[in-house]
This record gives structure tokens, C-alpha cells and sequence, in this order.
């Protein structure tokens, strides 16, 4: 039997485990934080809601999961703009009854994983911190109230997060190449309580949006009838969290950019003080594999070799797609573990690399175009196309959301409609002023005969 060492019990290692012990592996995952089931553990600084896309449900419908979790989620059918003068405007997702979007707690996902690991027999060892890894093993040197321990293993998976030790142990002495960008926007996380009478203050089954200059606010439903609200803010200035650090000053910011929210949030500022600022990164590092002889070698995924912003909300979408990509390329490659490896970096990090890109792009479309008419009527457009010619025009946020098309082929599809519609509108625009020229000629024409 293969053994394999996972760092990480988060969502991506969790799922990774199931996968390796469904292929035969024996799985020992190593965790430096207490058990998320233990009573009063909560993830500080993390986001609590989740938006599942086809990604993430096709990896949990290949480990027979999937069903099992609908109690735990509520489908979001589109997004619901809210504007500053008070107003509400939806906007579809798409145009088929199964292009939604699921939204999950974070805690409830990650609990269902690690429950169905342990069914398939996968050993969980918590409060383990990582302090070497060698790459020649492979081994992992964890510390623990029990002592130090060096874990070795065929295959070592880092899927330890954003700054995974992993990934900075194996870089030592290594040619890797690391790209970290911090946002200079930060957030917070709001609860928006259900009402008095019990029941939901806003549209459930939609993502809310709350688009300003000033700022961004995402809210994701609860199956409690509550929504998870992410207050996204520049870290700096007076109308940043810096800024915005009395009583007052944090409901005059909020009446004036998002006023709605403080009758859906009644104890808002109470809630906005109380919370700690998280930051937003994204991570780009290569290589993410390092072989080990000709039998074992270790790998990095999900976070730990991928993180992006989550404007495009594929975060957890892509490395849920890393464990059913790298469960395909061990099928592939049964006999070749460092042949495995290396094709499962090649299939995965040059689409990674472009979700990084859409991520950053689509923080500017939340924050300002889903208010703009010419942004609007675009998207109505792309549509309309896609109710029309359902095979052959596909929006670039069908592809990348509700396909498992991978991200850099969505892209380069995406733009060779953009430039067929631009060729398009720019012919109809020239047949539309080319008879306008000859309407006024002939009115000329007729003025000149009488």
C-alpha cells in the first residue's frame, strides 16, 4: 500500500485525503489547529460562506457527496444589485435552471469532509506544525504536545493554505519562483440576522451585492434564513478601516454608501467594530511538484500553490477541481507517482495563473460596472446570444462558473466572441449611419426639386 502524508485539513485536504484513500492510499493528514468539530472551534479571519460552482460539484458528486450536502446549502439563482437610492436589480446567472450557484458554510463543508475521510479510513492527527520537510524522503517533521515526529510518506500533498509551511520549507535551497500580491483592500464579515418574525430581511436564494466607489459589500444566504455579508474596504483613509474606527463614524459612512444595510444589520457598527481586518492575497509559485527518486515526490495544491482573490468566488472551486485533476493523472499514470505529478501541474497551473488574472479583473466589475447601463446591456446581450446559439456562444462567466471548462480556454473563448461582437456592432453601426447618409441626401434631393 502507497502512503501519503497530507498538510492540511482545511477543504482542499480534506477532499484530497478522500480522493488518495479511494485510490487505495494510506492517508495521514497533519493539521497544526484543533478539530473543527470540537465544540467553539471557529476559523478566525476566514470566510465563513462559500459559492459552490459546477467545479466544486462535479469533484463532490465523483466522491458521492454532493446529494448528501443539498440540506446544507441554498441555490443562488443570480445576483441582487443593491443601489445606493434604496433599489434592488437582479441580475440571472444564466439562462438554464441548473446554472446556479450553492451557497455553503465554510465550517459545515469542512466538517462533511473530514467526516467522510475518516469513513474511508484516512487518520487525522491535529495540532501538528510543520518544521521541515525534506524533499529527498519525502518526510514531514511536525511538532505536537506529543513531541516532534518525522511523518514519511510516498507522496507528501501541501494543501496548507495561502502560507503554507510547505511550500516555504520545500523552497529552501530550491530555484522557486514565488509572485505574492496583497490587495490594498481588506475585509470584514457581517451577519445579517433574520427578522423578528423569523424569516429572511432580504432575497434568499441570490447573492447580494452592494457595489460603491467606496467600497464593496457580498453577501452569501444561510440555510437559517441569515445572510454572511463580507465588507470589503481599503485598509487606509478616513473612509477605510483605519478610518473608520468610532461609532460614529461607521454608521455615517454606511448611511451615506451603503444605506439599506443598516436596517438589515441593526447592531451593524456594533458588529463592525467587533470584527478584526483579514487580508486578500494571491499566490503564483512554481514548480508546485518536487520527485523524489523514481517512486515518490511531493505537491503543492489549492491554496498553498494557487491562492487568488475571491471576486470570482473559484477560490475552493479550483482546488476542489486540483483534487479530481490529480486523482485523474494518478488513474493515468498508476506505476509513475513523479510522472503523475508532473502532469498534474502542467494540466492545472497555466489555467490557475489566468483565474489569478480574473479574479483581480472581476473585483473592478463588482465594485463598479454591475451599476453601469453599457455593462448591463452587455451582459443582456451575451445572453441573449447564449438562449440563441446555446453550443456556440457561451459568456465568459457561464464558462468559468457553471462549465468545468478549464480557465484558460474559457478565456480565449471569451475573446474571440468579444471580438466577433465587436465586429459585428461596428458592421451594424456603419449600415445604420451609411442609411442615415442616404435618408439625409434624398431629403436634400427633395428640398432642392421643390
Amino acid at each position: 500500500m502507497t502512503d501519503a502524508v497530507v498538510v492540511g485539513a482545511g477543504l482542499a485536504g480534506s477532499l484530497a485525503s478522500v480522493y488518495l484513500a479511494r485510490r487505495g492510499f494510506h492517508v495521514r493528514v497533519l493539521e497544526r489547529r484543533e478539530d473543527p468539530r470540537t465544540p467553539g472551534v471557529r476559523e478566525s479571519g476566514r470566510s465563513f460562506n462559500l459559492g459552490m460552482s459546477q467545479r466544486a460539484a462535479v469533484a463532490l458528486r465523483e466522491i458521492g457527496l454532493f446529494d448528501a450536502l443539498a440540506p446544507a446549502t441554498v441555490p443562488m439563482r443570480g445576483r441582487v444589485v443593491h443601489l445606493a437610492d434604496g433599489s434592488l436589480r437582479f441580475q440571472a446567472y444564466g439562462t438554464e435552471e441548473d446554472q446556479v450557484l450553492h451557497s455553503v458554510l465554510r465550517h459545515d463543508l469542512n466538517v462533511a469532509l473530514i467526516d467522510e475521510a475518516e469513513k474511508q479510513g484516512v487518520e487525522f492527527r491535529w495540532g501538528h506544525k510543520v518544521t521541515a520537510v525534506d524533499r529527498e524522503g519525502p518526510s514531514v517533521t511536525t511538532v505536537s504536545p506529543q513531541g516532534m515526529v518525522e511523518h514519511g510518506a510516498d507522496l507528501v500533498i501541501g494543501a496548507d493554505g495561502a502560507f503554507s509551511a510547505v511550500r516555504a520549507q520545500l523552497a529552501r535551497g530550491a530555484r522557486t519562483t514565488l509572485h505574492q500580491e496583497f490587495l490594498e483592500w481588506g475585509y470584514k464579515e457581517l451577519l445579517i440576522p433574520v427578522g423578528e418574525d423569523g424569516r429572511p430581511r432580504t432575497e434568499l436564494r441570490a447573492l447580494h451585492v452592494w457595489p460603491g466607489d467606496d467600497g464593496l459589500i457580498v453577501a452569501h444566504p444561510n440555510v437559517d434564513g441569515s445572510l454572511t455579508a463580507t465588507v470589503f474596504l481599503p485598509f487606509e483613509g478616513p473612509g477605510g478601516f483605519a478610518g473608520l474606527d468610532t461609532h460614529s463614524r461607521v454608521r455615517d459612512f454606511f448611511a451615506r454608501v451603503f444605506p439599506d444595510t443598516l436596517t438589515l444589520v441593526p447592531d451593524l457598527v456594533e458588529q463592525f467594530l467587533a470584527r478584526d481586518v483579514a487580508s486578500l492575497v494571491t499566490i503564483r509559485t512554481e514548480p508546485w511538484h518536487v520527485p523524489a527518486g523514481d517512486r515518490r515526490g511531493t505537491v503543492l495544491l489549492g491554496d498553498a500553490a494557487h491562492a487568488v482573490y475571491p471576486f470570482f468566488g473559484q477560490g475552493m472551486n479550483a482546488a476542489f477541481e486540483d483534487c479530481s485533476v490529480l486523482d485523474r493523472c494518478l488513474a493515468a499514470h498508476p506505476h509513475d507517482l513523479p510522472g503523475a505529478l508532473a502532469a498534474f501541474e502542467k494540466a492545472r497551473r497555466p489555467h490557475t495563473d489566468v483565474l489569478a488574472e480574473l479574479s483581480k479583473r472581476n473585483f473592478v466589475e463588482l465594485r463598479d460596472k454591475v451599476r453601469s447601463p453599457l455593462f448591463l446591456a452587455r451582459k443582456k446581450a451575451d445572453l441573449v446570444l447564449h438562449r440563441a446559439f446555446p453550443r456556440s456562444w457561451v459568456p465568459l462567466y457561464t464558462l468559468i462558473t457553471h462549465t468545468t471548462v478549464p480557465y484558460g480556454e474559457a478565456l480565449a473563448r471569451a475573446r474571440r466572441q468579444d471580438r466577433l461582437l465587436g465586429s459585428v456592432t461596428a458592421a451594424l453601426t456603419g449600415a445604420a449611419l451609411a442609411g442615415l447618409a442616404r435618408r439625409s441626401r434624398r431629403r436634400r434631393s427633395a428640398r432642392q426639386v421643390g
